[in-house]
């Protein structure tokens, strides 16, 4: 008699608790579609957001599904292309802002001396001005466009990072596993780069994922207040600015507006559920909620 041969059991990937929880999943299929949009759009059978028509002011309908422009332009399309925009823009804020506070906090934190205390009191001195006041001049000093806008906000955002950077590397640089690589003879740079930063890495991947929606928000104002995008560039903050001066035109503040909202919402939620992945405490309290 022959032992059957049982197949091996196949192994299923089980995603972490704060991932399935619906706002989780919400937020990701949010973010996901609009990085299709974004990726896609140029190969999508829209109208050209750029045509120009007579048929100026139209409400939404079967030929323009968010209606027209004071100029004829369709909205439908130049939201899409909105997103080609704002979203390659949010990453590289928040990328740099990160990279630049990450370093400087880090510096700050592990050297001290007059090294933090000239990093940490440039940080306090853009913090002393409101964050969109602060971009609104420095926009306003360089110039309208989104090239100048990007460099107004990682101007006021990089202090953000920084001070949570120094926090964290203050707290990691007095542990015993950092203690005990100084005294195997690696150096402060070395030991910064092996023992600390590692340690420090996920708390920052937490707060950029949060920042997102911020800085599609005030780069989205910015344009809003003609600092950012030069028209006729499809921009979600200019294009809600356009509907404000046609109040009366409902659709063509509230379609961009809900993209931007949907795009924030969707970050803040990504963001809380990276949040509780990382976070033990969380990250066991999720858990046991979860059937």
């Amino acid at each position: 008699m022959t032992a059957a041969v049982l197949a091996p059991p196949r192994r299923r990937i089980a995603l972490p608790a704060a991932w399935r929880r619906p706002l989780a999943v919400i937020g990701a299929t949010v973010i996901v579609l609009w990085v299709l949009i974004a990726v896609l759009v140029p190969v999508l059978p829209i109208q050209d957001p750029l045509k120009q028509s007579a048929a100026v002011l139209t409400a939404p309908s079967a030929a323009h599904w968010f209606g027209t422009d004071e100029l004829g332009r369709d909205v439908f399309s130049r939201t899409l292309w909105g997103s080609q925009v704002s979203l390659p823009l949010a990453v590289v804020l928040v990328v740099a802002s990160l990279l630049i506070g990450s370093v400087l906090g880090a510096v700050a934190g592990y050297v001290g001396g007059a090294v933090d205390e000239v990093i940490m009191r440039i940080a306090d001195l853009v913090f002393a001005f409101p964050t969109i006041i602060l971009a609104m001049v420095v926009a306003a000093a360089l110039g309208p466009s989104l090239t100048n806008a990007v460099v107004a906000l990682i101007f006021v955002n990089w202090p953000n990072y920084a001070r949570v950077m120094r926090a964290l590397v203050l707290g990691a640089r007095g542990q015993e596993y950092v203690i005990a690589g100084r005294l195997l003879g690696a150096g402060p740079f070395t030991s910064l780069r092996r023992d600390v930063l590692p340690n420090v890495a996920a708390p920052m991947g937490v707060l950029g994922t949060l920042d997102f929606g911020n800085q599609i928000l005030l780069l989205s104002g910015l344009s809003f207040l003609g600092l950012g995008a030069v028209p006729p560039t499809p921009e979600w903050g200019s294009m809600v600015a356009d509907g404000v001066q046609q109040f009366s035109s409902w659709w063509l503040a509230t379609f961009p507006g809900l993209a931007i909202f949907s795009v924030v919402v969707a970050f803040n939620f990504l963001g809380d559920a990276l949040r509780d992945a990382l976070d033990p405490r969380t990250a066991g309290a999720v858990q046991g909620t979860t059937v």
